[in-house]
């Protein structure tokens, strides 16, 4: 018996409700019925086609109406399919769409009557809804100007559509896996489609001077890919993928529905004799890995348009947390037809691509409704940010989300524009983080949070620190629980410390590695924060707490502490604490004991509870001072 067999044979002594629902039918059955289905109305409707089968074909039954995800291969749409999609929205759907992370489309508000014929225009432009949801491959994504861009090496869409004739509206395929499989294809060196984020990634990369893929597997919310020390070549793409997904089929578990994700087998059995199987299966040796060779965020980073190596230019439209409509979607494509060669590009970040635009129409497409409407969102906040359905369309979602995030980005427009920056703010609307903000410069976890007098209000956990570039790197918790009211401003002082320090063009992601998390602890970090969240909004003493570029603290929580005191002391009273310290010890050749009201004696707007704080940090017995942040952020709130 193989390792995979004792895994799967240890996770087999029982089967998960979703699975006894998929053991009733055939998914295809439920498809050829969809007329009948769609004229019995809600009364008719069977329980397990709303609670599964039905998600199969993209169709996700939201109580009084259906939300549709269509699927675009590599988020490429050509001019009649963008048209398409838009008239069906408007038609059927109230005029509004969802741009999603997996560079697809979600129509909302499908009327049961309806989804019959709603399946039936799309299809006839060459678009289908299949395997977009439940236990199904996904759409697979890729680099929004693949085939298009200087960097991209491989052109990656040929490959994804090999990839996709081996499930795609393939019986043997439909609801066969475990769970659901995100795949991802890249072959430029930047990195536009969170490329370690997936179950499977197929990462550009070089082995011996031949140039192909690196093989990265397991992603899920909260975890980045592992590295499969694998390298395939262009034409042995299809033939691991399929092998691939025949392993994950035939050994993957179906008993606790929320460890059934491709990770949780690879975690049991080993990646290295995982791989075995899938060479087994493929009858192939592929070769250990070679040179992964992303580089860099996003080709176009800090641009709206880019020129691609034909000469023709590429229009990037920012479409705030990805809310847009068919109306608008049509605008776009007739523009495109105008002014480009007619197609759209859908982005990971939510946004769309207008592709290959001459030069000398330009003036014109940027002149055009549509794309003026969109220009006023041309800015650092909005370009990268990403966030997913909030609780107005999603049964999951904690807070509103997207009308958040657009707040949040207004409101850091501005307080703090900053030129020539880069900054990837996602937000998730729960705690499933659709939104992928574990990989985000700053990420946002829906919650509920209190205000000081225990009211309920809409929150968010704060991370900071995710990285998608060269290597994959989840975000630390910075603060849990706050309210959206307060949040903003935590992410505010963060930005004032990256734009008063940042180099030319730095990213925040290179910002982060270079200044805040080689210098700081995020427990001193989530201290910053909060401390000038409280000298400034709660106190209005409009001073500000600053970070320095050489701190001598070498991230070690005492000597932040006793640092960031000495220089609260002084900003509040105008005073030095000590003469001198060398390291945590204090020159006492002349009298230095305060008592714990001192600061607020020197300085009558200072309450006494952070005067208590700061006799605490700057005790002049070491023994005595505070020894941890989280207790200072704990009395932090009380003030």
């Amino acid at each position: 018996m193989t390792i995979l067999e004792k895994a799967l044979e240890e996770r087999s002594k029982k089967v998960n409700k979703v699975e006894s629902t998929k053991a009733l039918k055939a998914p295809m059955d439920v498809y050829a019925q969809l007329t009948d289905i769609a004229a019995a109305g809600y009364e008719g409707l069977a329980k397990e086609d709303s609670a599964y089968f039905l998600k199969c074909f993209g169709l996700f039954d939201k109580g009084e109406d259906f939300m549709l995800r269509v699927r675009v291969p590599g988020g490429q749409l050509s001019y009649e399919q963008a048209v398409c999609i838009g008239e069906v929205a408007k038609l059927y759907g109230n005029d509004y769409i969802d741009i999603t992370t997996r560079m697809q489309v979600e129509l909302r508000y499908i009327q049961i009557a309806d989804i019959a014929k709603v399946l039936s225009a799309l299809k006839k432009c060459g678009l289908s809804t299949f395997q977009t949801g439940v236990d199904n491959p996904r759409n697979i994504v890729t680099d929004p100007l693949d085939g298009i861009a200087y960097d991209c090496v491989i052109e990656s869409m040929p490959l994804i559509r090999q990839l996709q004739d081996i499930f795609i509206e393939n019986p043997e395929w439909i609801s066969a896996l475990p769970r659901k499989f995100n795949t991802a294809v890249l072959g430029s060196l930047s990195n536009s489609c969170n490329i370690f984020g997936h179950d499977c990634n197929f990462v550009l990369a070089q082995k011996d001077g031949v140039f192909g893929f690196n093989i990265y597997l397991g992603a899920r919310v909260g975890m980045q890919a592992q590295d499969a020390n694998t390298f395939v070549t262009a034409e042995e793409v299809p033939t691991f993928f399929k092998s691939l997904l025949t392993v994950f089929k035939n050994y993957g578990y179906r008993d606790n529905r929320n460890k059934n994700r491709l990770v949780f087998l690879l975690n049991d059995v080993g990646i290295d004799n995982f791989i075995d199987a899938v060479k087994a299966e493929a009858g192939l040796a592929f070769s250990s890995a070679g040179v992964t060779m992303v580089q860099s965020q996003n080709i176009a980073l800090g641009s709206n348009k880019v020129l691609g190596r034909n000469g023709k230019y590429n229009y990037k439209v920012i479409i705030p947390s990805g809310i847009f409509s068919g109306t608008n979607l049509i605008a776009s494509a007739e523009v495109a037809k105008a002014q480009g060669d007619g197609n759209l590009r859908l982005t990971y970040d939510q946004n769309l691509y207008v592709i290959n635009v001459p030069s000398e129409n330009l003036k014109a497409l940027e002149s055009s409704e549509v794309i003026t409407h969109y220009a006023q969102f041309n800015n650092l906040y909005f370009a990268d940010m990403i966030a997913c359905a909030g609780t107005e369309t999603c049964s999951f979602g904690v807070i509103p989300n997207k009308p958040d995030a657009i707040e949040m980005a207004h409101f850091l427009s501005s307080e703090v524009a900053i030129e020539n920056a880069n900054v990837r703010m996602n937000w998730s609307a729960c705690p499933k983080g659709c939104g992928v903000h574990g990989i985000a410069d700053i990420g946002f976890e829906g919650c509920k949070a209190k205000l000081s007098d225990g009211t309920r209000v809409d929150g968010v956990h704060i991370f900071l620190g995710g990285k998608i570039t060269r290597e994959a790197q989840e975000a630390h918790t910075l603060h849990k629980a706050l309210p959206i009211s307060e949040a903003k401003h935590h992410v505010k002082y963060l930005l004032k410390t990256y734009a008063e320090h940042k180099l030319r063009a730095e990213t925040y992601e290179a910002f982060d590695d270079r200044f805040l998390s080689r210098n700081y602890s995020f427990q001193a970090l989530a201290f910053f924060t909060k401390i000038n969240y409280v000298l400034n909004e709660k106190l209005g003493l409009d001073i500000m707490l600053e970070l320095e570029a050489e701190p001598k603290s070498s991230k070690r929580e005492e000597y932040e502490i006793f640092g960031f005191g000495l220089k609260l002391y002084k900003l509040l009273t105008g005073e030095k604490r000590y003469d001198s310290v060398v390291g945590l010890a204090a020159n006492m050749l002349k009298p230095t004991s305060i008592k714990r009201d001192t600061v607020s004696k020197l300085n009558d707007k200072v309450p006494a509870k952070l005067s208590e704080i700061i006799y605490n940090m700057t005790h002049e017995n070491k023994k005595e001072r505070a020894a941890v942040f989280s207790e200072l952020l704990v009395a932090l709130k009380e003030i």
